[in-house]
């Protein structure tokens, strides 16, 4: 699902990680730890085509990210949900055409199917309900079921969450990591950046961490 190769990252001419090598299995969910600045962030702008791959092998869903053109970019973004920390959600529009967006963005066609995977989306999150509703009408928790609804439209095969909790309280990131976990119990591959040990301690996954220029496996 997602492997690199003696890869380097860097954010212009400047290297970030080096030596990565990472192989993550289909249906596997991976922590990605480290202190601000250790490289996380650098890590899965590069899983999602936001900085190149200049050094190494790579590949994510079937991409190979050496090789990735830029007009490939939003087709490997159909293949991946991306979560953000700060959702990331249009203030101006209802959260069902926050999600009309995308999928017209991404391709799709035909009213009917597109309210139908709004509704199947904001079903798996629980917030079906609140889909007239406006991003600022919601709380944070609510927002992020959002986001990460928005990340399952096109049926990804594996989800990049980049703090997903890190503007949560304690109670709501569980509710949100439950949520995660239901998705990976689907057979969704996710690998979660995360500074919260105390839901890595909760909700026990295999953990890699970023640390002096290099990843590894935390045992």
């Amino acid at each position: 699902m997602l492997q690199l190769k003696d890869a380097k990252i860097f954010q212009r001419e400047n290297l970030i990680l080096s030596d990565i090598n990472l192989d993550i299995k289909k249906g596997e969910f991976n922590y990605l730890i480290g202190k601000t600045g250790s490289g996380k962030s650098s890590l899965m702008k590069t899983l999602y085509g936001d900085l190149p791959l200049q050094s190494g092998e790579g590949s994510i869903a079937g991409f190979d990210l050496r090789k990735l053109k830029e007009k490939e970019i939003p087709f490997l973004r159909r293949k991946i949900g991306i979560v953000f920390q700060d959702f990331q959600l249009l203030n101006d529009r209802s959260v069902a055409d926050n999600l009309l967006f995308v999928l017209k963005a991404t391709g799709w066609k035909g009213k009917n199917q597109m309210d139908a995977k709004i509704n199947e989306v904001l079903e798996k999150v629980d917030m079906k309900t609140k889909g007239f509703k406006m991003p600022y009408q919601l709380s944070g928790g609510e927002q992020q079921r959002v986001a990460i609804a928005r990340a399952l439209l096109n049926t990804p095969e594996i989800i990049l969450a980049d703090e997903p909790t890190g503007n949560l309280d304690p109670k709501t990131s569980v509710e949100i990591m439950n949520v995660l976990e239901d998705i990976n119990k689907a057979g969704i591959t996710i690998l979660m950046a995360t500074h919260d040990y105390a839901l890595i301690l909760k909700f026990p996954h295999k953990t890699i961490k970023c640390e002096g220029g290099k990843i590894f496996e935390v045992v």
